[in-house]
């Protein structure tokens, strides 16, 4: 791992932080807000790959750990485990290392479309899947209602995604974080 690595994988941490600064919008049915954050977590993963996004992902997660009261509305701490989020905080890291991947696999030919494609994939579904189980096993509520209570999340997850899509791309473009700029060139 070179120094740039290192910078990279702490300034998206440092990213993330700033985006909890962002306030939460609760959603009364599940009791989970909607935060920046998972914009976070597709930008680790869109702008540096699966292996820096997933590093960066987890540098956040173990300083969240710690105490620091980073996530939205100054949540921190050992606790964050145990509340009704605690699937998608975990879901951060596969999130973000699938999201991750699929844009360096995408990355010869990456445009809005392949972007976006790898972008909702790892942040949204991939987090779903891991953050809707959280919900029922924490609240007891059954995974349809889990489900259901979602719902609300996926308007603003897709913008979200498509914000996220486009500065992937425009970033990419101007000065490549995933290989090389003679690699982007190609296709």
């Amino acid at each position: 791992m070179t120094t740039r690595d290192i910078v990279f994988i702490a300034l998206f941490a440092a990213l993330m932080a700033v985006l909890g600064a962002f306030p939460a919008l609760n959603v009364p049915i599940i009791n989970v807000p909607i935060t920046a954050q998972s914009m976070g977590v597709m930008l680790a993963g869109g702008l540096l790959g699966a292996r820096r996004g997933t590093l960066a992902i987890l540098l956040f997660m173990v300083i969240v750990l710690a105490g620091l009261p980073l996530l939205s509305g100054g949540r921190g701490g050992v606790a964050v485990l145990g509340g009704p989020t605690v699937g998608f905080f975990l879901g951060w890291l596969p999130a973000a290392f699938v999201t991750g991947l699929l844009t360096e696999r995408f990355l010869p030919r990456l445009h809005f479309v392949t972007a976006f494609l790898a972008v909702a994939t790892g942040g949204i579904l991939v987090l779903y899947a891991c953050g809707i189980p959280g919900i029922s096993l924490v609240t007891g509520a059954p995974l349809a209602t889990a489900a259901y209570g979602s719902m609300a999340f996926i308007p603003g997850d897709l913008i979200k995604a498509a914000l996220a899509a486009a500065i992937t791309v425009a970033v990419s473009n101007s000065y490549p974080l995933i290989g090389s700029r003679a690699a982007r060139r190609v296709g």
